[in-house]
């Protein structure tokens, strides 16, 4: 890129446009990140209740990551361990809709440390 130099007059016209598109950018990652997370409780749902009225299991999930990866070898985050990790997060949390709702605002990894270190839902919510 080019030295350009830039004009001191303008300077604050200039952050403000940064700003803005910090702004959208950080608005952006939100948005991805709840629709992760919103993915996440979605697959965990099927999988409980394909375990709960069907007879999947352990084997029936291995099979369903390792078709994952079979099909789009590029998609990351579909283990069989991050699945059930999706169950867990489902689970955990159906019967407290508003909870569930909230947990879509904080990353995956924060969700996955607050429901796997805390044994009942009682403490999950405190540390939420």
């Amino acid at each position: 890129m080019n030295e350009t130099k830039i004009d001191k007059k303008y300077q604050e016209e200039f952050i403000d446009v940064l700003k803005m598109i910090k702004i959208s950018r950080d608005t952006a990652l939100r948005s991805v990140n709840t629709e992760l997370i919103n993915l996440y409780w979605n697959i965990g749902e099927y999988i409980d209740e394909k375990i709960e009225k069907s007879n999947w299991g352990k084997s029936v999930v291995e099979q369903l990551s390792q078709y994952i990866f079979k099909m789009e070898p590029g998609l990351k985050g579909f283990s069989s361990s991050n699945l059930w990790r999706m169950r867990q997060f489902y689970s955990t949390y159906k019967y407290y809709p508003k909870l569930a709702t909230a947990l879509r605002e904080i990353t995956w990894s924060h969700n996955l440390a607050i429901f796997s270190r805390c044994k009942t839902v009682k403490k999950k919510r405190i540390l939420y």
